[in-house]
């Protein structure tokens, strides 16, 4: 079977891009969400309660403990460990030596200690998914500098080490649980749009931040928009467990199936870094062979295959077409397909019950966990094989301790998984191995296994709700305060924002599902808009002449619930249409004893003033003029700058880079031998058909 390294060099990397738009991303909201003036102050988090150092930190695992003795407060901390965050992820992906497991770990510890404050606006399922995936990157990552070497380690066949792409199957894992969970959960949520197949008919709508594509994908036929929801159910329940396929071309079908559900949402909704990052888990499925830029078709017609061979092509390719039927036949029966050839139309239908759906949830759901166990064994079985065919006891020895180390943390952590991926099936969930559950427990505030199930319901079937705040100096004339990025304004076009996350404007979205009282920080942010407070004004507008009170902070504030629709072809200028619905949050004004015991309710209130901040500190400074000369650049432009510049530093490395200067005739002549050694270590051993790949209850909400 083809190898890994380009896989994981792609992975490792993705990882690393990852992590430097969410830390950038979210230094530009810090002030605004976690300052002194911020909507929730970070400093309230960190309490100490008299416990030891290490007691304390276990229990609360962040690096911001440490942040009074750099002489920073909370929030100066999470602004060191964004700026940190930013850039040690920037050097992963631009030089391969930073691409190491003390790296990882480093902006795994960073991000952790981040979620630990970020309390609600960091309760999203890709904040978790990043730390589950980054945790993983450490493993995955090499010990060493990457293997750039021309010949063969001496003891080990081919130059791979036994533990190479052990750690890697978990990524394949963690794949399969976040799309499976994600399909299931749709259906186990008994929501009527994805049992009525009309999910999609809302969705382009309702979702949290849509973009102008949107707009024309809400207006594609309904029979189209019911075929889309059958397709999603094929691509999140049906094709992940060909992650775990013999057949390679199966697990590449299984991986541009992936690659195509999430470039459609991309291009449909602004969902920040979580559709990169799951593309970046989807290069487990991927090999050597197929992301090298040389073709193995030559070697095939210069070495004429054997009749075994030839005969296991012909098995695999027999199973490759039935894999292709089955899933063809399992699609109409369930769904009912059929044409209408006068309509030239595909109508669809769910043919099968809730009932039946939980039976058949609660025969495959132990399954899937022993189809997880059997390619993993069989993983632990060829990095097994491979240190056998060591050569030397010495070579022997020092390839047994990463192989034992990274064996042991890699069923650890399957076991681990088990238990939040058995979550969707109670029945399931309790007749996991006990064992499986103390790990679990045990290591649960670390994140390391969550569990998923994104857009388990379709919310806002009627319209979608929508909060708008309002300002106003005597109380009678209303100022509407438009946000940067969620509807407010009919006549603006839905903005293009990813990889930002504007997590306020998020949490608006969760708020207008329910009553305030459901989202007690916006108590906090009525507060600080009657304050004038210029850190959470940035949140909304960060060009401040646009925010409608930058003179003179409102004297008078509330809230009203609308319903947003997205506007006809026929209304010429205008993306959006709204309805009225009901008061939001009520008029208060400074000294209001309705905002005042809400706050004392939700304990929002300011009991103690902040801390004075040093302004004698070195690094304080440094941090508050780092501050100023990136507040005026919005967010989105500010990442896409990021990216621009990897881009340019990546096209300069490959044009200055040794690669393109010309080889001489020795050099030439090696990777033909290398080749052939590569080739005959293959044959004299033999290789697995199978490289397969790799969930915590917590207050999050998701879409």
């Amino acid at each position: 079977m083809a190898g890994s390294r380009l896989p994981r060099q792609l992975f490792l990397q993705g990882v690393a891009a990852v992590f430097m738009f969410a830390f950038a991303s979210l230094y530009t909201q810090i002030p605004g969400l976690y300052g002194p003036e911020g909507i929730l102050p970070a400093r309230r988090t960190l309490r100490p309660q008299g416990k030891g150092r290490w007691q304390q930190l276990w229990e609360t695992p962040t690096l911001l403990w440490e942040a009074p003795l750099l002489g920073l407060d909370t929030a100066q901390g999470l602004e060191l460990l964004s700026l940190l965050g930013t850039v040690l992820a920037l050097g992963a992906l631009l030089t391969r030596p930073l691409r190491h497991p003390l790296v990882y770990l480093l902006l795994w510890a960073a991000y952790l200690s981040v979620c630990q404050v970020g309390q609600v606006f960091l309760y999203f399922q890709w904040d978790s998914l990043l730390l589950e995936t980054g945790f993983l990157a450490v493993l995955v990552a090499p010990l060493g500098l990457p293997p750039n070497h021309k010949q063969a380690p001496q003891g080990r066949p081919g130059g791979v080490s036994p533990h190479e792409g052990l750690a890697f199957w978990l990524v394949r894992w963690l794949l399969f649980r976040l799309m499976f969970a994600s399909g299931v959960v749709k259906l186990t949520s008994r929501c009527p749009a994805w049992w009525g197949l009309t999910a999609l008919t809302y969705h382009y709508e309702t979702q949290c931040l849509p973009t102008p594509a949107a707009w024309f994908a809400h207006r594609l036929p309904v029979w189209l928009h019911k075929l889309s929801v059958v397709a999603t159910f094929l691509i999140e329940i049906a094709v992940p467990p060909l992650f775990f396929a013999p057949v390679r071309r199966l697990r590449l079908a299984a991986f541009y199936s992936q690659v195509l559900l999430q470039v459609l949402i991309v291009i449909t909704g602004n969902y920040n870094f979580f559709n990169l990052l799951t593309l970046v888990l989807a290069t487990a499925l991927l090999d050597d062979t197929h992301l090298a830029a040389k073709s193995s078709t030559s070697r095939r017609k210069r070495t004429p295959s054997s009749w075994p061979k030839a005969l296991l092509a012909v098995l695999a390719l027999l199973l490759e077409l039935a894999v292709y039927g089955l899933l063809a036949y399992g699609v109409v029966h369930c769904f009912g397909l059929e044409v209408d050839w006068e309509q030239h139309v595909i109508r669809s239908r769910t043919t099968f019950t809730f009932h039946q759906f939980s039976q058949w949830l609660k025969m495959v759901t132990l399954p899937t966990m022993w189809l997880g166990a059997a390619s993993l064994a069989w993983e632990l079985l060829t990095a097994l094989w491979r240190w056998v065919q060591v050569r030397g006891s010495l070579q022997k020895l020092c390839a047994a301790v990463p192989l034992s180390v990274l064996g042991t943390a890699t069923v650890a952590l399957f076991l681990i998984s088990l238990v939040p991926y058995s979550y969707m099936e109670p029945s399931s969930h309790g007749r996991l191995w006990t064992g499986a559950h103390r790990l679990f427990g045990t290591v649960e505030h670390l994140q390391l296994a969550n569990s998923y199930g994104l857009f388990r319901r379709m919310t806002g079937l009627g319209g979608r709700p929508e909060v708008v705040l309002e300002g106003s100096y005597d109380g009678h004339q209303w100022t509407e305060i438009e946000f940067m990025y969620k509807p407010g304004n009919l006549s603006r076009p839905p903005p293009i924002v990813v990889p930002h996350q504007p997590r306020l404007d998020w949490q608006m979205w969760f708020a207008a599902l329910g009553p305030h009282t459901h989202s007690p920080w916006f108590a906090s942010l009525v507060l600080r808009l009657l304050q004038g407070k210029a850190p959470v004004i940035r949140l909304i507008q960060n060009h401040t002449p646009s925010y409608p009170f930058h003179k003179q902070p409102p004297t008078y504030v509330r809230a009203q619930r609308y319903k947003y629709w997205f506007s006809h072809p026929w209304e010429q200028g205008r993306w959006w249409r709204r309805q009225w619905v009901e008061e939001f949050f009520p008029s208060v004004s400074l000294g209001d004893p309705a905002l005042d015991v809400l706050l004392g309710q939700f304990g929002l209130q300011d009991k103690s003033p902040p801390r004075a901040r040093s302004s004698s500190n070195t690094l304080s400074q440094a941090l508050h003029w780092i501050r100023r000369q990136l507040s005026p650049l919005e967010a989105p432009a500010l990442l896409w700058g990021l990216l621009g510049a990897v881009g340019a530093i990546k096209v300069m490395q490959a044009l200055l880079g040794p690669q393109s200067l010309p080889r001489s005739k020795e050099e030439k002549h090696k990777p033909a031998s290398q080749e052939d050694s590569v080739a005959a270590s293959k044959q004299a051993s033999p290789a697995p058909n199978i490289s397969s790949s790799s969930q915590t209850p917590r207050r999050k909400k998701s879409p």
